[in-house]
Formats: structure tokens, C-alpha cells, sequence
């Protein structure tokens, strides 16, 4: 059995009844890799993937306002955005500069503005659920991508947490 919409076109079921759906997107100077999954094709409505492709639509509007969302936590100490800035200026310690798109002065917001978006994955079952229905992955180094942000969404595209990926 498959599931036909206009955005994603056919998503056909694996064996095991699970879908799943890769694209490159393009927006800004990024390519990020967009991936679509279910466990259970019958647990995927329509409206779920109109939400989903809502979100892929608006990439370039969501990564904005993820951004700002982890802006607002840098004023806590205990964040794992505060955290992962904090690692990442031990890591690369001088050579940080070389790594930042654009420097002013502020190393939390320089940071942050220099954060590559890696990935998205829209867990399509998740549509409706508490659990979060996106997730976006940001690293300062694509060459280390152990060492990432990860931003949970819900599927109206507002920030649910953001945590390490260590």
C-alpha cells in the first residue's frame, strides 16, 4: 500500500508497513538534507503531511525563528545552548574565528549565526502528539557532526526544546 501526496508524491510502505521520504533542500547557502519517516504508514494522515511540507516549504523561516529561540536561552546558565557554545569555544579555542560566518563581538549570537543547518527529520506519526513532530540539527563544523544542536519541534513549528547531541 502507498500514500500519494502532492508535495512528497507516492511514499511507498516498506515490508515492515514503515515510510520514508529523503530530499536535498535548498535555501539560502545551505543544502540540508530533509528526511520523512513513519514506523507505520497507517499512523500518517494527509494533514500530517500537509504540516510536514508546510515546514519544508518555510525552511528558510523556521531556521530563523529556531534561531532566535536558541538566542533566548543564552541568558541561562544552564541551557544546552549555553552549554554547547561554551564547548565549542574550549574546542576550538583561537581557531573559532575561522569557523564563524560573521563576527561581532558577542561570542553566543556569532556562534549561533554560524550554526549549519545539517538536518531536518519530520517524524510524520507524530502529527497531533506531544511528542515532537520535528527535528532540526545544527553543528558549527559539518565535519563533526557528532558535535550538534538538536531543536525538537512540534508540528506547528514552535521550538519544544532544544538539547546536545552528546
Amino acid at each position: 500500500m502507498a500514500i500519494e501526496h502532492d508535495f512528497f508524491g507516492v511514499l511507498s510502505a516498506g515490508p515492515d508497513g514503515a515510510i520514508f521520504w529523503t530530499e536535498r533542500v535548498e535555501f539560502g547557502d545551505q543544502s540540508v538534507t530533509v528526511d520523512l519517516t513513519a514506523p507505520d504508514q497507517d499512523d500518517v494522515s494527509q494533514e500530517a503531511l500537509d504540516v510536514a511540507a508546510g515546514l519544508i516549504a518555510g525552511i528558510e523561516n523556521l531556521d530563523a525563528m529556531v534561531r532566535r529561540a536558541m538566542l533566548t536561552e543564552v541568558d541561562d546558565r544552564t541551557s544546552e545552548v549555553t552549554e554547547f557554545i561554551l564547548q565549542q569555544q574550549e574546542t576550538y579555542g583561537e581557531e573559532l574565528g575561522d569557523l564563524l560566518v560573521d563576527v561581532s563581538g558577542d561570542a553566543a549570537v556569532d556562534i549561533i549565526r554560524s550554526l549549519s543547518l545539517m538536518s531536518m527529520t519530520i517524524l510524520a506519526d507524530e502529527h497531533g502528539g506531544t511528542d515532537p513532530f520535528a527535528v532540526m540539527e545544527y553543528a558549527l563544523d559539518a565535519d563533526a557532526a557528532d558535535d550538534a544542536l538538536l531543536v525538537n519541534l512540534a508540528d506547528d513549528g514552535t521550538v519544544l526544546s532544544v538539547m546536545s547531541s552528546d
